[in-house]
């Protein structure tokens, strides 16, 4: 009898366990109704890079090693965990694992300057496409990218990972990048959610930002991003905004993002346990990354002591529910492992020189006939940069670079500078991995200096040689910002390279071509005017060699055209008076403003002004007739192109536009036309000209043409009025240009809007 009541009571205490519902798309309601305090508190915490999952309850395990992070796992209520990896040039995960030789390499794709370079955004959703494949057959669920924080200033250590200086591009290049990723049944993380512009401190620096500024360009990338592409997960970055940290603004995850922009997914945490989570999580902050115990104990405690209701917990954690309904782990999706890196590598090659910007070329010293005898110099061109460091990099099986490149492509390489650079490159790497700035996860490995040559040594390069090619490169990346001397500026060695190099080719009547191997902005001004041609390569994936040279043979023809401003001098950015720089970056200063791993007293890092407000980049530039080295939108082409037959015509919602582009030249090419409109007087001040919409063409033959057309709503047109707090498009005469680059007085027409417009928002960040 007694057996038989155990039994009975063991049945009666499992039926509830029978009874509880298991998740499916149409009962998230029930589920979380199911759902206890803990549970939820769990789903709202993750788990970071190598840790198990668990918690207050939960399963153990980690779904695809080397994901910056999981989602808690609830598996009673048949709720899955989901991986997070990383990033933005490709999914980044451990290219080995434990029992298996098996390798699992992602593919590095060119990084963000790069693609948004191409300004074409049907290239770069295909390109993601093959991205998001990897992330959907290596088993992971959302990848944490596009970053898409606004070039700001050019020692951002980030930059490379992020497009433009303008958020028109910003945004439309996002737009894009989230479309491909997610066309295979997986998610992005757009970041940082906002104003995360340096590294520099970035856990507590506070961005001091003008309401304007914010909506007009931190903000604006971001709102055009969520609005075109319907983003899966948002993260909000580390740094405080105007006081208050982004993770526990109400007015920017609320107000801004859900109310203004219509935004239904998840909020998630950049990587990093801070003290409010209580406050986060009544703000909209939906999932703390990677979490922890202690916060789910802060949210537990909240809701029994009344400090947070739970309404708020129970609205998160239904949009993260919503979300897991979405992903791959949750329809039991059977990933492979293996995802087609050969395809994708051909994918990453082909954006890679769609997207490089052709600066210079005199006399026609580009394209390279092949079978030339070329004089490689420069130790980057063995150090090839295919991507930057940190959350950005990738695991990739291998990087080419540009002196196998060469060679693939049939040119001849001179054989005692080839074995010189591999020798020196090979020396510098062993005896900096044993010194104490070797590098770290973060940082990724150390850039090898220049190498040494002496002016006798390069002389002697001469007369067996056609044609000297010299690569400077650049990295940088998550923890550090960079440098102005010896990284914006050119180091004394690759000044005195490139200047003997120069003299010595040119006395002999030959040419020399600069490839520049960098993830951002370098001076240019000081040294421009001595080699012959000029190629911007960026930092452009493990195909870069390859790459480059179906660009330098001709084999592609250059289309790329910057989307930043290269300034004559570094101070000529007026964001240059106020980005944290000088002793502190010198010493090695990094994102938590530590130096040698000791808290140090840096000056202004707690907060930064951005005093320069809405004149950013060309903004500044063109409103103030400033001359600058590269104006943003600039680069050129083997073909050229001519622009005709411009029309614009008003409408009840801002204006339609088309222009006729016609290859004028000898050879195949496409071309980007960028549409610019000056607004008229009165009002708001305004910058000069504004980018609004653009457009690349196919490719055109010799004599043919391609009409482009535009369509751009009032909204789009309107200016922020902090003082109203509302956007605001004036009355009055517009002129739209049709423009080659920002500096460009290309073919133009005007319209007139005869009514002002308005459009509200929510009542936030009003100062």
């Amino acid at each position: 009898m007694k057996k038989t009541l155990l039994l009975i009571g063991a049945i009666l205490c499992t039926l509830p366990m029978l009874a509880q519902p298991k998740l499916k798309a149409d009962n998230i309601d029930e589920v979380l109704k199911a759902m206890t305090l803990e549970e939820k508190a769990l789903l709202s915490c993750g788990r970071g890079w190598g840790m198990q999952l668990g918690g207050i309850t939960g399963s153990a395990q980690i779904l695809v090693p080397g994901a910056a992070g999981t989602t808690n796992a609830i598996p009673r209520l048949g709720i899955p965990a989901t991986a997070l990896p990383d990033g933005p040039a490709g999914i980044r995960i451990n290219p080995t694992r434990e029992g298996t030789t098996q390798t699992y390499y992602g593919t590095g794709f060119p990084v963000g300057t790069a693609i948004a370079s191409s300004w074409d955004v049907e290239l770069v959703e295909n390109m993601t496409k093959a991205m998001g494949n990897e992330v959907l057959e290596y088993g992971a669920d959302v990848l944490l990218a596009p970053g898409m924080n606004l070039h700001r200033n050019p020692l951002c250590g980030r930059n490379f990972e992020y497009f433009s200086e303008d958020p028109v591009v910003t945004g439309k290049i996002a737009a894009a990048y989230v479309k491909g990723i997610q066309s295979n049944g997986v998610g992005v993380s757009i970041k940082h959610f906002a104003a995360n512009s340096q590294e520099l401190n970035r856990n507590e620096n506070d961005a001091i930002v003008s309401t304007r500024a914010l909506r007009e360009l931190y903000l604006k990338g971001f709102e055009i991003a969520v609005k075109d592409a319907d983003p899966w997960t948002v993260m909000s970055s580390y740094n405080k905004l105007n006081g208050e940290y982004t993770q526990q603004s109400h007015d920017l995850l609320q107000k801004i993002l859900r109310d203004d922009w219509g935004f239904k997914g998840i909020v998630m945490t950049d990587w990093g346990n801070k003290e409010g989570t209580v406050k986060a999580v009544y703000a909209g902050n939906d999932l703390m990354m990677p979490g922890s115990d202690v916060e789910q104990k802060r949210i537990v405690e909240a809701v029994k002591n009344g400090q947070l209701s739970m309404d708020d917990l129970d609205r998160n954690v239904r949009r993260i529910l919503q979300y897991i309904v979405k992903t791959p782990h949750f329809r039991n999706y059977k990933y492979s492992d293996k995802p087609n890196l050969k395809a994708h590598a051909q994918a990453a090659r082909a954006a890679a020189t769609e997207s490089m910007v052709l600066l210079k070329n005199e006399g026609e010293s580009l394209p390279l006939a092949s079978g030339k005898k070329v004089a490689l110099f420069g130790a980057s061109s063995v150090d090839f940069v295919a991507g930057g460091t940190g959350s950005g990099n990738v695991n990739k099986a291998y990087v080419i670079g540009l002196n196998d490149g060469l060679e693939h492509a049939g040119y001849v390489l001179d054989p005692v500078l080839k074995d010189y650079y591999q020798k020196y490159v090979d020396f510098k790497r062993v005896e900096m991995s044993a010194g104490s700035g070797a590098g770290s996860v973060l940082l990724g490995a150390r850039k090898v200096p220049e190498a040494p040559l002496s002016r006798n040594f390069i002389d002697a390069r001469v007369a067996g040689n056609d044609v000297a090619v010299v690569v400077i490169g650049r990295n940088s990346g998550e923890g550090a910002d960079r440098r102005v001397d010896d990284d914006f500026n050119l180091t004394a060695a690759e000044s005195q390279l490139l200047n003997d190099v120069c003299n010595a080719f040119h006395l002999a009547g030959k040419k020399v071509v600069v490839v520049l191997n960098i993830g951002g902005v370098i001076e240019t001004n000081s040294w421009k005017n001595l080699p012959d041609a000029i190629l911007l390569a960026w930092q452009p994936g493990q195909e870069g060699g390859d790459a480059v040279a179906d660009v330098l043979s001709g084999k592609v023809n250059p289309s790329g055209k910057l989307t930043m401003t290269f300034p004559n001098t570094y101070m000529d950015h007026p964001s240059s008076l106020n980005f944290p720089r000088g002793t502190e970056q010198r010493g090695g200063g990094n994102m938590w403003g530590m130096r040698g791993g000791a808290p140090q007293k840096v000056k202004n890092l707690d907060y930064t002004n951005y005093d320069e407000d809405i004149w950013v980049g060309y903004r500044w530039f063109n409103t103030q007739n400033k001359a600058v080295s590269y104006p943003f939108g600039f680069g050129l082409s083997y073909t050229t192109f001519e622009y005709s037959k411009p029309v614009v015509k008003a409408t009840s919602d801002g204006f339609t536009a088309s222009v006729v582009v016609k290859n004028t030249g000898k050879v195949a090419g496409k071309e980007v036309v960028e549409v610019y409109v000056s607004a008229p007087k009165g009002g708001l001040e305004k910058p000069s000209r504004e980018l609004k919409a653009f457009a690349k063409t196919k490719l055109l033959k010799p004599g043919e043409s391609q009409t482009l057309t535009f369509k751009v709503s009032a909204y789009e047109l309107a200016s922020f009025n902090s003082a109203a707090n509302q956007w605001e498009t004036a009355a009055g005469e517009y002129t739209v240009f049709f423009a080659k680059n920002a500096n460009c007085k290309c073919s133009s027409a005007k319209f007139s809007i005869k009514n002002p417009a308005t459009f509200a928002v929510s009542n936030a960040y009003v100062k």
